[in-house]
């Protein structure tokens, strides 16, 4: 399937990829259209586009979003969906000290790639390790 985003990708449409290819479409492709535009191409899905069911909604960031849709219940992921909630939104309480490193991270990500294919692939590796310590605090 081939998904479809706002170019300058970020915190949560990093999150979001990882997410997709991790535990929704091993074989996903990406796409990256001018943000503020809200014509998709054909044959695809949305994601973190203002509209789109895979978008914030009430308050949170679009990863929560696809937990909620694809009833994805990992105990490991709610908690990156927190972190991931901090980093990308504005939050009156701040209770994820990883929040502010990983939005830095992922931005300095998306300053050092060439285009925001390789800012995706480059943030994988953060997610995989975000995912993989969270995992190791829980066991």
């Amino acid at each position: 399937m081939k998904w479809v985003t706002w170019q300058n990708v970020g915190v949560d449409r990093m999150a979001c990829a990882w997410l997709i290819r991790r535990s929704i479409d091993a074989k996903a492709k990406f796409q990256f259209i001018a943000e503020g535009q809200t014509d998709l191409p054909a044959n695809t899905i949305g994601f973190d586009i203002p509209g789109v069911r895979l978008s914030h909604h009430q308050g949170h960031c679009s990863f929560h979003a696809f937990l909620k849709v694809y009833g994805l219940k990992d105990p490991v992921l709610k908690r990156m969906a927190r972190i991931i909630d901090e980093a990308d939104t504005v939050q009156e309480v701040s209770v994820e000290p990883a929040a502010a490193g990983l939005d830095m991270v992922c931005r300095g990500i998306r300053l050092t790639s060439p285009d925001d294919l390789t800012a995706i692939e480059r943030g994988i590796l953060i997610y995989n390790a975000l995912y993989a310590q969270l995992a190791a605090e829980t066991a």
